[in-house]
């Protein structure tokens, strides 16, 4: 007799596949906020409040499951990526670059 196994993720990577357009992204995306999520609780008793609350309730303690969430609820999207924009903006970084080097000779 063969039945499905439970995954050990939760939510279901399945569902998380959903959300982005390959694994990279998925993985990339769920470090960078469980790297904010872990930041935001480290500087609680310091009363920054500078970085974004965990966006769902969960029971998870652990960054990277809340970040999990967080992408299964819709909360925190993948933005493609834009090489046009990125050239644009490395080209003004050295217009800028130039600007401070022609200031100070």
């Amino acid at each position: 007799m063969s039945w499905r196994q439970d995954t050990m993720i939760s939510p279901p990577i399945e569902d998380l596949l959903d959300r982005v357009d390959s694994k990279f992204s998925l993985v990339t995306l769920a470090a960078r906020r469980a790297r904010q999520v872990n930041s935001y609780f480290n500087q609680l008793g310091e009363g920054l409040g500078s970085l974004v609350p965990p966006q769902v309730a969960s029971t998870a303690r652990k960054p990277l499951s809340i970040a999990f969430e967080e992408i299964a609820a819709d909360k925190i999207v993948s933005v493609p990526f834009d090489e046009a924009a990125l050239a644009e903006a490395e080209a003004e970084a050295a217009a800028a670059a130039d600007a401070e080097g022609n200031t100070e000779a």
